[in-house]
């Protein structure tokens, strides 16, 4: 279980870890199942403020970590999402008068259905499913988030990509009225990532839509964001806009910055440091602050799952 100074903890998050893990079990034996409600996996007791938007009809997935997660506090005002600043509280103080509705996504490239997409359009043929998945920044902080989304494969086939759809692009929105760090030059905007075809329909990389089982607030890329939990943070692209199916690999915004620090697959991988750091270890965030970093898992833990992936791929070479 995470631990943090009796200072920094409030009387609604402590909750044990039994507790945590058995509320959903009681749900389910009280006749709940079959709706396949969840009441957002100790959300009160992850002390989220009032105001944020329920979702429902959410269901357990078997892939999730038996880790505990963090609080609500720590995911949502301990962020990178540059469009709103470059601190890591910026995205919480900056992103109240962004407007992650109405919404829609524009699907192109290597696809026999292609078009625009409004974000209902996207989410209604898919059961939501909380995730909860290790997240490891390259910064060398990690989390464990319970997100609520859905597969990214499963979204991908509605559109049928043909046979030269090699790797799928992902595009963030560019709105410098709303989001204040788009005004400096530190990224190119918009904000791009991408992933190969295989990586994507991958069954552990999801679209999320929530986390704690409310709606995505803004800091965390509302309405729509990327999650690969075997993956570096950067390839997370938040606040997704396009879709492209690409034959060639798509240009992504840090490894386009700094491609002696970021690389295109950006996968965990311990042996294989930054330029300016170690990335054999990690600091959980919320963790005290003098305890012990931990030592970084390849795949950020998920190895089994998905190194078949990279089979005959120089993983240092292709970082």
């Amino acid at each position: 279980m995470l631990i943090r100074r009796p200072a920094d903890i409030r009387p609604s998050e402590i909750t044990p870890e039994a507790v945590f893990r058995s509320r959903r079990r009681l749900l389910a034996a009280a006749g709940y199942a079959g709706a396949g409600l969840l009441l957002g996996a100790g959300a009160g007791a992850a002390g989220i403020p009032a105001g944020h938007q329920r979702l429902t009809g959410v269901k357990e997935s078997p892939l999730s970590s038996r880790e505990t997660p963090n609080s609500f506090e720590d995911i949502t005002h301990y962020n990178n999402f540059y469009e709103f600043g470059p601190g890591k509280s910026d995205p919480a103080e900056q992103s109240a008068g962004f407007r992650p509705r109405p919404w829609t996504v524009t699907v192109d490239g290597e696809a026999g259905v292609t078009g625009r997409f409004t974000l209902e359009d996207i989410l209604k043929p898919h059961p939501l499913e909380e995730r909860i998945y290790r997240f490891r920044c390259v910064e060398a902080w990690s989390m464990v988030i319970p997100w609520v989304g859905f597969p990214l494969g499963d979204l991908l086939r509605r559109f049928k990509p043909t046979s030269r759809a090699k790797y799928v692009a992902f595009e963030t929105i560019v709105r410098p009225q709303e989001m204040p760090g788009q005004r400096s030059h530190v990224l190119d905007w918009p904000y791009v990532e991408g992933l190969t075809m295989a990586e994507a329909m991958h069954p552990l990389a999801i679209l999320a839509v929530g986390i704690y089982g409310v709606e995505l607030p803004n800091q965390n890329g509302a309405p729509l964001r990327l999650v690969t939990p075997w993956k570096y943070g950067f390839k997370s692209i938040k606040s997704i806009v396009r879709i492209s199916f690409t034959v060639q690999q798509p240009h992504t915004t840090w490894s386009a910055a700094a491609p002696e620090e970021y690389g295109f697959y950006a996968n965990v991988n311990p042996r294989v440091d930054h330029p300016r750091w170690s990335q054999a270890t990690e600091r959980r965030i919320g963790s005290r602050f003098f305890s012990p970093k931990q030592p970084t898992l390849p795949f950020n833990g998920y190895a089994a799952q998905v190194a078949s992936l990279y089979t005959g791929l120089d993983l240092v070479r292709n970082f």
